[in-house]
């Protein structure tokens, strides 16, 4: 028998944990999308909401709205960039780092759960794969 393409597996993966996690982002009022900024935010301030974008795939033209949602929520917090006032510096708040960390637990607590039938020793190298299969 024939193994099945990565792409398919891959494929069938992320329907499975994008359907684990929906309920969880939802009950901490939190988007994919919104996920994402809060994650990308907690590695690093964005230098204006371009780059932030960028690092995370999303379409600049809509990255307002999401933008708009989370810092009404108190999640983030827009700044003019000193360097130029044009640009705006988004960075997390402590609300921010608060949901970020409490959706985090969520989805931990679903993944052990995904992946009880993995020794530890399997999740580490599972883990480490995927890294340095999604960084290339």
């Amino acid at each position: 028998m024939q193994r099945e393409d990565l792409g398919s597996l891959f494929g069938r993966i992320i329907r499975r944990l994008i359907a684990a996690e929906k309920p969880l982002l939802d009950g901490h009022g939190l988007s994919m999308w919104g996920y994402g900024v809060l994650t990308h935010l907690a590695k690093q301030s964005a230098a204006n909401q371009l780059a932030l974008a960028t690092a995370i795939g999303y379409d600049k033209s809509r990255l307002i709205a999401l933008l708009d949602d989370l810092e009404q929520d108190g999640l983030v917090l827009r700044e003019p960039d000193p360097a130029d006032r044009r640009n705006r510096r988004v960075r997390l708040t402590p609300a921010g780092k608060a949901r970020l960390a409490a959706v985090r637990a969520d989805i931990r607590a679903m993944e052990d759960d995904l992946l009880a039938g993995f020794t530890a020793a399997e999740r580490r190298s599972l883990t480490r794969m995927l890294t340095r299969l999604a960084n290339g």
